[in-house]
């Protein structure tokens, strides 16, 4: 008897053990006390089917496992980053034991983001006798954040749905996916006759381009005729331009306002994060040294670079980053001053629109960097942006955007 209830134990849940032996129990007594051929036949029965119990928990939905492989439009994942709003399809190889008594088999799957929001697949498979089964499911819509799956769990009944057999298995199965982003054709801040730098800046920092052809790339519109390159067009079959080399490349900090009292909710945080995503795909696209700072529970932080793999270390920062910051601008800019370089822009990205902000202008301007600044939707500390609007966009102090939707970036930022 103990014996049995080891064995299936470990594939049966103890509610079932307990009926299975009151079910065994009780017919042993029944032999005992009664005894002739009726209860010996029934006592027979229900050891042959405890010993089919046993058999199915031992080699049965203990036995299954599993090999996962994620995809993204028919190619695998790998290593390749997956872009927000992307649906991942996941197949799923289980492989069977070879004597697998039950008469179905139903598999649950549970992937699990960072912060806490999971999604659940269920499906059931009829077994095979030695054989293997495949699983191919497509998850919804993903937002950025690093993703994994649990244990997959299997569970099924018996073929008299008496009791029911659990087990579980873990394979691989994580992977990250990057923060939403949108194209930037062009920015007029970084332009050489940008009237938002000082005359200073713009001698150390015009990106005028030489006459040296340095590649080719994809036409952007509005391009100049005289800037097509007709062979490149001609042998691909799309529009193609002539990228030149650029006098001098300009050195951008991004600082990304992670302060949780900051924003209303994690709608404008998204947004926030996105913006910063997107300009650090331009400055990799335009080849442009550009660094991050991000204030938020740690102050994080990496040097202006042009090295793209730096820029993706940068990315997948903003992977799972969450609105946790707190404390005093000032201070906490101070704490990282080395990642600031002398000339540099100060781009802050920020739901701000008051003297916390005006602080981080001030202490930008005192170590002689060009501050710009991108207000992330409505602030919540004031309801009119208007009443400061001289302060922050006049032509002798600092120049800015204001965006409510990430669609509006490209024509803000002078894109067209």
């Amino acid at each position: 008897m103990r014996v049995m209830l080891n064995a299936v134990r470990s594939g049966l849940s103890s509610r079932n053990v307990w009926k299975a032996s009151s079910i065994w129990f009780i017919c042993l007594l029944y032999v005992l006390f009664q005894g002739g051929k009726t209860s010996f036949m029934l006592f027979t029965m229900i050891n042959v089917l405890a010993l089919y119990w046993i058999i199915c928990s031992i080699a049965g939905v203990k036995r299954v496992r599993g090999q996962r492989s994620l995809s993204l439009n028919g190619e695998s994942t790998g290593k390749q980053a997956i872009q927000a709003g992307s649906q991942v399809e996941v197949k799923l190889k289980l492989q069977l034991p070879i004597f697998i008594m039950l008469p179905y088999l139903i598999v649950s799957e549970k992937l699990y983001r960072h912060n806490g929001d999971s999604w659940k697949y269920e499906d059931s498979i009829v077994p095979r006798l030695g054989g293997h089964s495949e699983l191919i499911y497509q998850t919804p819509q993903l937002e950025r954040g690093k993703y994994s799956f649990r244990a997959t769990e299997c569970r099924s009944k018996d073929i008299f749905g008496l009791l029911e057999h659990e087990g579980s298995f873990q394979t691989e199965g994580e992977f990250y996916v990057l923060p939403r982003t949108i194209f930037i054709p062009r920015w007029q801040l970084f332009s050489h006759n940008s009237r938002y730098s000082g005359p200073e800046t713009t001698i150390l920092q015009s990106r005028r381009e030489t006459t040296q052809i340095n590649g080719v790339r994809d036409y952007i519109y509005g391009d100049r005729i005289s800037r097509i390159h007709w062979n490149a067009t001609a042998k691909t079959g799309s529009w193609k331009s002539k990228e030149f080399e650029r006098e001098s490349i300009p050195k951008s900090m991004i600082v990304l306002d992670a302060h949780a009292a900051n924003y209303i909710n994690q709608e404008q945080f998204e947004l926030a994060v996105s913006t910063v995503a997107s300009l650090l795909e331009y400055g990799g696209r335009e080849r442009i040294n550009m660094g991050l700072c991000i204030l938020g529970k740690e102050v994080w932080g990496s040097a202006p670079t042009e090295s793209q793999f730096e820029r993706q270390q940068m990315l997948h920062q903003l992977v799972d980053i969450s609105p946790e910051g707190a404390g005093n601008y000032k201070a906490r800019l101070e704490q990282r001053k080395g990642l600031f370089p002398v000339g540099a822009f100060f781009i802050i990205v920020t739901p701000l629109a008051d003297e916390p902000l005006f602080e981080m202008l001030r202490w930008a301007k005192g170590h002689q960097m060009t501050p710009y600044h991108i207000h992330i939707g409505r602030s919540i500390r004031i309801a009119d942006s208007r009443a400061h609007s001289g302060t922050l966009y006049n032509p002798q102090g600092v120049a800015g955007i204001k965006i409510s939707a990430l669609t509006d970036l490209p024509v803000l930022l002078g894109g067209g």
